[in-house]
């Protein structure tokens, strides 16, 4: 019995007797566009899985969303009525407190020491807890670049963020950092980001650099600050009862796959970083302030961690292992 299974019958997820092998198209979910990187590797994981099953599995994309948000797409994995999903870590801190350490400020430096964390032991044990407070197993992490800051009007100190109305993912851990030094964080959805910094419903947002280049953030907010100061994670989900009806050949089949996509994006990742800042160097007014560190913000590390370190322990264990690398 696989560690999955075990955790899976300990949360009371309802087993079915394992299905004969058949073929299976298998629904899977994301907020992101097919432009995105995480839609590039699941289009190729279809393909692995096809390969490795001998044609019996495929998938079907539903991108940007189309299933609803991530929230509703947790419910619908929760029921089976949705196979799979590529989910923020973000939106799992609602239900697991401990993934809310994986978003700790200032946690690493740069994102090869990301990668590191969400490869690690440590954060793989986070994943223990996704069938009893989701009725879903987490087959392994990805990730997207560092989260940095982009700015509609100059940001000379940690002060003028005082009351900027700064769009956000939704997660009470991301909240918290802002709502530290006094912004005002502002969830919303990826599609009415453009508008809102054009109409200045928003003063600005934080975000990676793949989605300011992709979506051309910097043309209605045109200061970026090369800020690092969160690592931004993915989930690969598997339905809880559709996990339950594989076989454990099936099970490992997948695991496997999923594993190999997810250790691609990490390394794209990693390598198309400092090519993406190099990039949007080069785009029309665009003013970047980089190496932007924790000190511009004051103690809200030892804030943030004096509060959310009452909530979960990994809090302080990634910071001890990041100390190790």
């Amino acid at each position: 019995m696989t560690w999955k299974t075990a955790v899976a019958i300990a949360a009371g997820i309802g087993f079915a007797l394992p299905a004969m092998a058949q073929d299976r198209e298998f629904r899977i979910g994301l907020i992101t566009p097919p432009v995105h990187v995480w839609n590039q590797e699941v289009a190729a994981l279809n393909e692995t899985l096809a390969e490795r099953s001998d044609g019996r599995f495929s998938l079907s994309v539903y991108p940007s969303g189309q299933l609803g948000n991530e929230a509703t797409m947790l419910q619908q994995l929760q029921t089976g009525a949705l196979d799979m999903a590529w989910l923020t870590t973000a939106e799992l801190t609602f239900r697991v407190p401990d993934m809310a350490a994986l978003h700790a400020p200032f946690l690493v430096d740069n994102i090869e020491d990301a990668a590191r964390v969400f490869r690690s032991d440590v954060a793989r044990e986070i994943l223990d807890s996704l069938p009893r407070a989701t009725g879903t197993v987490g087959l392994c992490y990805a990730m997207i670049g560092m989260r940095q800051m982009v700015m509609r009007s100059p940001i000379d100190s940690a002060a003028d963020l005082n009351g900027q109305r700064i769009r956000i993912t939704p997660a009470p851990a991301i909240s918290r950092f802002f709502e530290m030094f006094g912004a005002a964080p502002a969830p919303m959805a990826l599609p009415a980001i453009y508008d809102a910094l054009a109409n200045a419903q928003i003063d600005g947002l934080d975000m990676d650099y793949e989605s300011i280049i992709n979506f051309r953030y910097y043309e209605h907010a045109p200061h970026l600050l090369e800020t690092n100061h969160h690592m931004f994670g993915m989930v690969a989900l598997v339905s809880g009862r559709v996990w339950a009806g594989l076989s454990e050949e099936d099970r490992t089949l997948i695991e496997e796959s999923m594993q190999m996509h997810c250790d691609r994006t990490i390394d794209r990742f990693v390598d198309e970083e400092a090519d993406k800042l190099a990039t949007l160097r080069e785009a029309p007014g665009i003013q970047i302030t980089e190496g932007v560190g924790p000190e511009f913000f004051g103690d809200i590390v030892e804030r943030w961690d004096a509060e959310w370190g009452e909530q979960t322990p990994f809090v302080a264990r990634l910071r001890e292992l990041v100390e190790t690398f």
